[in-house]
């Protein structure tokens, strides 16, 4: 008789599970959730797993750490762990020779200026420069025979040249990108001798002060034609930052006229070195494209230098009229007995602009009326007009009924200031005032003695009859006060 047993509980089979992936994924994961956060969403594959756990800005980080994507050295570092692929790229640019590590550093730099950035091109010509310099000795495997340490240097030599030549390029490129060149400017480079075309876009222009780039060319060509005396293309770059230099607004002419000069000389130097010996056989063969560009650009020196020499002459001519004005107007008024004194307040009286004592209607005669600024104070209102330019005939009446007949004052509601309700007063040189009649002439009162000029302002009092007692008090006892 079969027995029938009763087997325990025992868990559904159910197929392995499959075994952890060992992919490698492309960002690093996220930390997993604890207990609390589990949900019941189902877990996304590593690799997709670890880009949605990192936000956009946080790859771009990322990838820019990677030789491929990196657009700076300075986004490989990190203090945590070693870059080893950034580290390997770095050993590799300086195996070899000096000249090989500057060809290479030449050769990055020539692409860059092929795509117009100058700015890059100039550090990687840089970097020529140096490793031509101070290459690290250890890294650095010489030729051991003496022909070849001659080649060697030699190629050093040109390679050194062409840096500096062409960092010359990137340097006068990068300060011309920022400010639209002037027509009389044409390519930097000889091979090219079209004038360089407006950029469409106009970037933010450097301060008119700002030379540096334009002296960093003149530093790579004078380093380029101490290495090489018949460098064409440094002849041309330093005519054309010397030229720049000259226009500029914060240049004295005296400098601007040295840099036309220099510039001119290394053109006539370019000149020389690109026009074909005339003879039988090619005097009639046409100028090379170099000897066509510092012919264009020699001159438009010229044409610079023509213009700053007129303008100076200009500038001596007037200046000259200025000063001989000046010694007629000053024996004018000497002659007339009027008496002028300047002082260092500064600010302390009206805005002249262009207004002070001349002679007119002819400046340069001492027989010309001599014509004066007056300030019109109303000491009782604290208020006050300014009349640019009043003759020496003219009374006291006619300046002061230009004022109140032309230009009624708005702030005068009693109506007080008329014609005749007032009186004048000038100052005295001793700090008091004096009294002057409408129908007298300034002539008859800055001539005799008493009163003096200041700052080439004459200054006059104008108070209305009901309040002259008391103005006349207060003058009387400033000027006791001032004594004691």
């Amino acid at each position: 008789m079969a027995r029938i047993e009763e087997l325990e509980d025992v868990p559904p089979v159910s197929d392995p599970a499959p075994p952890p992936s060992t992919a490698e994924t492309p960002f690093p994961l996220r930390p997993k959730p604890t207990e609390q956060d589990v949900t019941t969403t189902p877990s996304l594959p590593p690799v997709m797993d670890s880009v949605r756990s990192h936000t956009a800005d946080e790859i771009v980080q990322m990838m820019k750490k990677t030789p491929l994507f990196m657009t700076d050295l300075t986004d490989g570092a990190d203090d945590q762990e070693e870059n080893i692929e950034l580290e390997a790229f770095k050993a590799l640019q300086y195996e070899g020779t000096r000249a090989e590590i500057a060809l290479g550093f030449k050769e990055r730099g020539n692409e860059m200026v092929a795509e117009k950035r100058w700015g890059d091109a100039k550090e990687f010509y840089t970097k020529g420069i140096a490793a031509l310099k101070s290459a690290p000795a250890s890294q650095v495997e010489g030729p051991a025979s003496e022909d070849e340490q001659r080649k060697e240097r030699e190629k050093e030599r040109n390679l050194e040249e062409a840096c500096y030549v062409n960092r010359a390029l990137c340097n006068l490129e990068l300060r011309m990108s920022f400010t639209p060149p002037p027509s009389h400017l044409s390519s930097p480079n000889p091979q090219s001798p079209k004038p360089l075309k407006k950029p469409e876009t106009q970037l933010t222009p450097h301060p008119p002060t700002s030379t540096e780039n334009y002296r960093s060319t003149l530093h790579d060509t004078q380093h380029t034609l101490h290495l090489n005396p018949t460098s064409q293309k440094s002849l041309y770059r330093a005519s054309l930052a010397l030229l720049a230099l000259s226009a500029l607004p914060t240049t004295p002419p005296t400098t601007s006229e040295t840099h036309l000069t220099t510039a001119i000389d290394l053109v006539a130097r370019g000149i020389a070195l690109t026009s074909p010996t005339l003879t039988s056989t090619n005097i009639s063969s046409p100028p090379s494209p170099q000897n066509t560009a510092f012919t264009t650009l020699r001159a438009r020196l010229l044409a610079a230098q023509s213009l700053l020499q007129t303008t100076a002459r200009k500038r001596e001519t007037q200046e000259e009229a200025k000063r001989r004005e000046k010694m007629v107007l000053n024996a004018a008024l000497h002659a007339r007995g009027i008496r002028v004194r300047f002082t260092d307040r500064g600010g302390g009286g009206p805005d002249l602009e262009d207004a002070g004592i001349c002679l007119r209607p002819d400046p340069g005669s001492a027989m010309s009326e001599v014509w004066f600024p007056v300030l019109v104070l109303y000491p009782c209102h604290g208020r006050s007009d300014f009349l640019k330019g009043v003759g020496e005939t003219s009374s006291w009446g006619e300046v002061v009924g230009t004022v109140l007949e032309e230009q009624p004052l708005d702030w005068d509601v009693e109506g007080e200031y008329i014609l005749g309700g007032v009186q004048c007063f000038v100052e005295t040189k001793e700090g008091g005032v004096m009294k002057v009649g409408m129908k007298v002439r300034l002539l008859d009162v800055l001539a005799g003695g008493k009163v003096e000029v200041v700052d080439q302002v004459v200054r006059v009092f104008v108070v209305p009859r009901g309040r002259l007692e008391g103005w006349v008090a207060e003058m009387k006892a400033r000027k006791e006060r001032k004594k004691s």
